[in-house]
């Protein structure tokens, strides 16, 4: 079974190039489908909007994925977040959020055991230009869809571009500074779970 971030659905993108990438592997070509909306009536979540913070992304994930929890922190991290940051997706018809490559996905993994602060976490989610992905999570969303086309997409272009954005985040993330600083400017898992930080918290 394959757990994908935001749960069932149809993961869609505005960006032709980027799903181009999305749909190549490093043996096969692939196809992007094209297709219009009407989203009149449909109830969205935009998990990237100012009244959400990157940990309501996260908890989501949380939620859906599995995550590598290495130390006591992290496990404790997980209860936390999903008690005060859980969004109840199910009450929409489309999400709106940032798409976890692998490398994405590690960043997050990092902010959980306590390696960086919600500050890198948030740089690190812009590395790479990933950009986002539009998800149809009900059968109204995805009654609304209309086919209009399909591109091919040559592995031997779009695969290595999926390789390289991959590769350039995670070279420019490992080339920061990784080491837990603590300073007191910014916030790390272990402090928000000792001063009981919540959504509405300036600092976030």
């Amino acid at each position: 079974m394959v757990r994908l971030h935001y749960g069932l659905g149809f993961y869609c993108t505005r960006d032709i190039e980027m799903a181009k990438e999305w749909s190549c592997g490093e043996d096969h070509d692939g196809f992007a489908n094209e297709y219009e909306i009407n989203m009149d009536g449909l109830k969205v979540l935009n998990l990237n909007a100012p009244e959400f913070t990157i940990l309501h992304w996260l908890t989501v994930l949380l939620k859906n994925r599995s995550f590598r929890l290495t130390n006591p922190i992290a496990k404790d991290a997980r209860e936390y977040l999903l008690e005060n940051f859980l969004v109840n997706t199910e009450d929409y018809d489309v999400i709106i959020g940032y798409r976890a490559d692998d490398s994405y996905f590690s960043f997050a993994e990092d902010f959980l055991n306590n390696a960086i602060s919600v500050k890198k976490l948030e740089k690190a989610m812009r590395l790479g230009n990933l950009g986002e992905q539009v998800v149809l999570m009900s059968e109204k969303a995805f009654s609304r869809i209309q086919f209009v086309d399909a591109v091919e997409a040559d592995r031997a272009k779009y695969y290595v571009l999926k390789s390289k954005r991959d590769k350039a985040a995670r070279a420019e993330y490992l080339n920061s500074d990784r080491r837990p600083s603590y300073r007191l400017d910014e916030l790390y898992m272990l402090d928000i779970m000792r001063q009981g930080v919540k959504p509405d918290d300036p600092r976030l």
